[in-house]
Formats: structure tokens, sequence, C-alpha cells
């Protein structure tokens, strides 16, 4: 994978389509060019599926690492520290949580040689008290559409409806 392959997978993660004129007008890139490079990608297994989801794995990204955040109360802070904390190069997910932990955050990161420099840039953002990191071993499930987490009859049931 090189450069052009990184800025097309960029490029889709920002438009959110992988339509291939839409990325060629994105990037520069001829229309073709990025139909051949898309199909290369699902070949080689870095596009996982018609939704353009990426293995991270598959990109050279192959530790995972869930960190749990304890910040100083204050109005406003789940704010402030979770956009800080979300702005951080590698950060995939920030959750605001009840209990103990204030965030819990993963990032994908190359190698387990990154993670001090995850960890300090945590503890730099204003308002983190500290932080416990766990590397994942192996992953069990990770769905990124919560409804394939339900069969059709008990979607059915519940009450999906648009709240307004």
């Amino acid at each position: 994978m090189d450069e052009q392959d990184l800025e097309i997978l960029k490029t889709i993660a920002e438009i959110g389509e992988a339509s291939p004129k839409r990325i060629a007008d994105e990037t520069g890139t001829p229309k073709s060019t990025v139909h051949y490079r898309l199909q290369n990608l699902r070949d080689d297994g870095v596009i996982k599926n018609d939704l353009f989801e990426i293995e991270p794995e598959a990109i050279g990204l192959s530790v995972t690492v869930i960190t749990e955040v304890m910040a100083e109360y204050k109005e406003g802070y789940h704010e402030t520290v979770g956009e800080q904390l979300s702005a951080i190069d590698g950060v995939s997910n920030v959750f605001f949580t009840m209990g103990d932990t204030d965030f819990i955050v993963t990032a994908h990161l190359p190698n387990s040689s990154f993670v001090q420099d995850l960890v300090e840039s945590y503890e730099a953002v204003d308002g983190v008290e500290r932080t416990s990191s766990k590397f994942v071993i192996s992953t069990i499930k990770q769905e990124p559409n919560p409804l394939r987490n339900y069969d059709i009859e008990t979607l059915l049931e519940l009450d999906l409806s648009p709240k307004t």
C-alpha cells in the first residue's frame, strides 16, 4: 500500500462514500486508477466489504489500545476533554461514560512503541488526572453496524422510530 492508496482510503473515510468519481474529484487521481486501486484494496483484504470498512491490521495498525481516562470534574468537561482526546492521532473512539471512569478511548497503532506517546498525549490533556490502558490480545467481536447485532424479530419488537 502506497501514499495514493492511503489518500483514497482517507478520502472515503472523510466523505463517507466510495464513488470512484467523487474520490477522483477529491484526490485528483484519475477515476480509472481509483477503480483499479479500490479493487486491489478489496483483493488484499484491506477493504472488508461494500461499505468500505477498513481492516486496521491490513494497513499496519495492528495494536489496539483501550484506555480508561479519569478527568477532573468541571462544568462542560465532558465536551472539552472529549474533544481534545478525539483530536489525538490514532484515536478511533471516545466514549463519555458513567461510573468511576469518565472516558473510554480506543486507538489503533502500528506497534507497541507508540503506546507511550499515546498515553503521554492523553495525560497532557488539561483536566485528565490519570489513565489506565490495556492492549487488545484478540478481537472476538467488533460490529460497526448495530443493526447486525439483532435478529429481525427483535428489531421488529423494538420501538426504533426516530425520536423527535
